[in-house]
């Protein structure tokens, strides 16, 4: 089974940033559209951004002009870059490539503290 690797989540002050890193074994990603997503306390998942297969770049509102997905062809990794991080923002953030297979990565934590 294809393993999802999300990396560089932490505690981060009310204002500060964070990048994420998210890889798949086995060339996974080459070629798809891939999403971000998180899941706040309730568990509650929600989408937060994707890049498509094309290059073009999707924002949810609450994220629009804080957040930028970028992608690394060579090395086939997905970045979330997060700026201007707000409490709301806090949750275990996970990727995935489109459509959404059954299979989840564990996900990276994302504190911001007040």
């Amino acid at each position: 089974q294809v393993q999802l690797v999300e990396s560089g989540g932490g505690l981060v002050q009310v204002g500060g940033s964070l990048r994420l890193s998210c890889a798949a074994s086995g060339n996974d990603f080459s070629g798809k559209s891939i999403a971000w997503y998180r899941q706040n306390q309730w568990r509650q998942r929600e989408w937060v951004a994707t890049i498509v297969s094309n290059g073009h770049e999707l924002y949810a509102v609450p994220v629009k002009g804080r957040f930028i997905v970028s992608r690394d062809h060579a090395t086939d990794t997905v970045y979330l870059q997060m700026n201007s991080l707000q409490p709301d923002d806090a949750g275990v953030y996970y990727c995935n490539k489109l459509p959404l297979p059954d299979y989840w990565g564990q996900g990276t934590q994302v504190t911001v503290s007040s």
